[in-house]
């Protein structure tokens, strides 16, 4: 899967646990904030029936790969596209022109690439979740060749040695379908998926600091929709990042928002994974979470994701100084309503 920003990849076995502990006999799970999908195809491998959530087009896209499809409805179908795509010749377009050209996120041999295959998708009509696993091979194939510190706010000075890699597409790791019937990927605000949508359990990870996520990965957003944006700045990122925004990227609106998203859940069991470096402390958070019902909490402790443990940079590429700390404690929240 694709380098993220707060993934909970070296976190999946606890929440686990902590859903199978809190709510042995549960069967299908809601994930609401689903990001890179990588809790959600974890559920799903464990036998949930999931429904993956976020409002991102590149998340959406990355649930429909990874938690609506079913393995057996799409493999050899997908693995024939896959070797198709891989012998396509590079076409220079707007991708390498913006992310290859007028900035350095990829060598510009595998942005003509990209521009390719990404032309001959847009033009097929493919079945949805055939498209969507087609798709985040792509993407997939584009992160393993990038030049960055997994962050698309900006670049490395020099190329990185994978940025030189041919880019080659490959099936991702799709898994079978629940026994508890399939699961869905949705593309909704927080709020209104917990208004529409209902489970035995619910896991939120929801953004902690003022970081966007559009933002981070924008180039994602613009692959995925293939609509070509105006960009700004030296990270030639969309226009649309300077007006899409969150109220759970906002210190000030976090709180009232996260009290509303909790209040409106439909579900016997909550799971919250939220980091200490987040917007409100751990007293506040039960506090909060008290109001619907039992809280109990675990604290795990990790290693700060790459780009905290490499020091701070100007806009030159200087070293002007040292991160405070290199690890960081998530609270894994469980309430039972």
């Amino acid at each position: 899967m694709i380098k993220y920003l707060g993934s909970k990849r070296q976190l999946i076995p606890q929440i686990l646990q902590a859903i199978s502990e809190a709510n042995p006999g549960a069967k299908h799970v809601i994930d609401l904030f689903s990001g890179t999908s990588r809790v959600g195809h974890a559920l799903k491998k464990a036998g949930y029936q999931v429904s993956s959530n976020d409002h991102n087009q590149y998340a959406y896209w990355l649930a429909k790969c990874y938690v609506e499809t079913d393995l057996n409805a799409v493999k050899p179908e997908a693995e024939a596209w896959i070797k198709r795509l891989n012998q396509i010749p590079g076409q220079a377009g707007y991708f390498t022109e913006n992310f290859c050209l007028k900035s350095r996120f990829f060598h510009p041999k595998n942005g003509e690439k990209i521009d390719a295959i990404r032309e001959v998708l847009s033009l097929e009509k493919l079945d949805p979740n055939l498209f969507a696993v087609l798709l985040v091979s792509l993407m997939e194939a584009a992160d393993r060749v990038d030049s960055t510190c997994g962050i698309q706010m900006s670049y490395l000075k020099s190329w990185a040695d994978r940025a030189h890699h041919e880019l080659k597409l490959r099936l991702p790791d799709l898994t079978h379908q629940s026994p508890h019937g399939p699961s869905k990927a949705y593309c909704l605000d927080a709020i209104q998926a917990a208004e529409q949508l209902r489970a035995d359990v619910i896991y939120l990870d929801p953004p902690y600091n003022q970081h966007n996520y559009r933002r981070n990965y924008h180039i994602w957003e613009t692959l995925v929709l293939w609509d070509k944006p105006e960009t700004y700045g030296v990270a030639t990122k969309r226009v649309d990042c300077k007006t899409h925004n969150s109220a759970f990227n906002s210190k000030t609106k976090f709180i009232h928002e996260f009290a509303k998203l909790i209040a409106t859940l439909q579900a016997r069991t909550l799971v919250i994974s939220f980091n200490n470096e987040g917007f409100i402390a751990r007293d506040e958070m039960e506090s909060l979470l008290s109001q619907k019902g039992e809280v109990s909490v675990q604290t795990i402790d990790y290693k700060r994701y790459v780009g905290a443990q490499i020091g701070i940079y100007n806009p030159k590429g200087k070293r002007v100084g040292e991160v405070s700390h290199l690890r960081n404690k998530e609270y894994l929240y469980v309430v039972n309503t």
